[in-house]
C-alpha cells in the first residue's frame, strides 16, 4: 500500500503531460544543442588553426562518436525506461537493481570500446574512408579522442539515468559544463600552445572527465533511492531488459554511422576523380554532418525528455497519459523538423 502511494504522489502519475515534457525536454534539447554546437565549434577552431584536412580527420573519426553514442542509448536508455517502469510500479529495490546494472555496463563498455580502438586503430580509419593526406592528422586527433570514450559513453548513460531520477536540470548542467570547458580550452590549445588538432583532441576529451565525474558525483546521491555496492553487480535478467528496450536506439545510431562510413568511401573515391580531390569532399561532409546533428538535438533532446514520463506512466498502467504523451511529443517533434526541411530548402547558406 506503501509503495502504491508513493507512486501516486509521484508528479509524474499526475502532472500535466504537456508541463511534464517542457520540464524534462527543455533541459534535455538545450544539453544537446550545447553538445551539437560544440562539435560545430571544434570544426571551426580546428579549421582555421589546423585547415582543410583537420575537418577532413574529424569526419573520419566521427563513426567512434556514433559508436560511443549507440552503446550510451543502448544501456543508458534500456536502463533509465526499465528504471521507470518498476518504479511505476512500486518496485523500487528492482529499479535500483537497473540503476546499478547500468552503471556497470556503461563503465566496462566504454573502457572495452577504447582499448578495442587503440589497438586497431590505423585498419579502423582506413576502413572509415581515410585518405592519405589525412591520415596522419586522423590518427593523431582518435588516439587521444579514444582515451576519452569511457567518460563519454558513462556521462551520456548516466545522464538518462539523472532525468530518470527526477533531476533533468542536473542532467543539463552536466552536458553544458563539458561542452563550455571544451569550447574554452580550444582556441587555448590550438592557438595558444600551438597543438594543432592534438589540441582540439585534447580539449574535447578535459571536458568529457569533467562532465563524467559532476555525473558520477550525483549518482552516489540520487533522489529517490540510495544506490549502493550491491546493485552494480551485473544481473543477466536485467541485461536482457535493458538491451531488449534500448536495442532499437542502438542500432538506429549504428546505421547512421554505416551510412556515414559508406559516404566518406564514396566521397574519398569518387573525390579523387572530380577536380576537387578527395579532401575537400570528406572536409566539407564534416560540416555537413554536425549542422545536421544540430537540428537532430532537438528530436533527441525531446525524446530523452519523454522517456522518464513514458516509462513511469506505463510501469503505473496509466495508459491514457502515455497516449497523450506521446502524441504530444511526435506533433512538436514534427513542427520543429518541418521548419527545418523549410529553412535549408530556402536558406542553406
Amino acid at each position: 500500500m506503501e509503495q502504491q502511494q508513493s507512486v501516486r504522489d509521484n508528479p509524474l502519475a499526475f502532472e500535466s503531460t504537456g508541463r511534464l515534457i517542457a520540464k524534462y525536454s527543455v533541459p534535455s534539447v538545450i544539453a544537446m544543442l550545447v553538445s551539437s554546437l560544440y562539435n560545430i565549434v571544434d570544426q571551426i577552431f580546428i579549421g582555421q588553426g589546423v585547415g582543410m584536412l583537420g575537418n577532413a580527420a574529424t569526419n573520419v573519426a566521427f563513426p567512434f562518436v556514433n559508436i560511443c553514442i549507440a552503446l550510451s542509448l543502448l544501456i543508458g536508455i534500456g536502463g533509465a525506461s526499465n528504471f521507470n517502469l518498476n518504479m511505476g510500479r512500486g518496485e523500487n529495490e528492482k529499479a535500483k537493481s537497473f540503476a546499478g546494472t547500468s552503471i556497470s555496463l556503461l563503465i566496462l563498455s566504454g573502457l572495452a570500446l577504447s582499448i578495442f580502438s587503440l589497438l586497431f586503430l590505423k585498419p579502423i580509419l582506413i576502413a572509415f574512408g581515410s585518405t592519405k593526406q589525412v591520415f596522419p592528422y586522423a590518427l593523431t586527433y582518435t588516439r587521444i579522442t579514444a582515451l576519452g570514450f569511457p567518460f563519454l559513453i558513462a556521462t551520456n548513460g548516466f545522464c538518462n539515468l539523472i532525468r530518470s531520477d527526477g533531476s533533468p536540470r542536473y542532467s543539463m548542467v552536466v552536458m553544458v559544463t563539458g561542452a563550455v570547458i571544451n569550447t574554452c580550452l580550444d582556441p587555448l590549445f590550438i592557438f595558444g600552445f600551438h597543438w594543432g588538432i592534438a589540441g582540439g583532441a585534447a580539449a574535447t576529451v578535459i571536458g568529457q572527465i569533467v562532465s563524467c565525474v559532476m555525473a558520477a558525483a550525483y549518482l552516489t546521491r540520487f533522489r529517490t533511492m540510495k544506490l549502493t555496492k550491491d546493485c552494480l553487480k551485473i544481473n543477466a535478467d536485467n541485461l536482457k531488459a535493458i538491451v531488449s528496450i534500448g536495442i532499437a536506439s542502438f542500432f538506429n545510431q549504428i546505421a547512421m554511422m554505416a551510412v556515414q562510413i559508406a559516404l566518406n568511401n564514396t566521397l574519398a573515391y569518387y573525390g579523387a576523380l572530380s577536380s576537387y580531390g578527395s579532401d575537400i569532399p570528406l572536409a566539407c561532409a564534416g560540416v555537413i554532418i554536425k549542422v545536421n546533428a544540430f537540428v537532430m538535438a532537438f528530436a533527441i533532446g525531446i525524446a530523452q525528455g519523454c522517456q522518464p514520463i513514458l516509462g513511469f506512466n506505463y510501469g503505473a498502467q496509466l495508459y491514457g497519459r502515455v497516449r497523450d504523451t506521446l502524441k504530444k511529443e511526435i506533433i512538436t517533434v514534427t513542427a520543429i523538423f518541418s521548419a527545418a526541411f523549410i529553412c535549408f530548402q530556402l536558406i542553406p547558406r
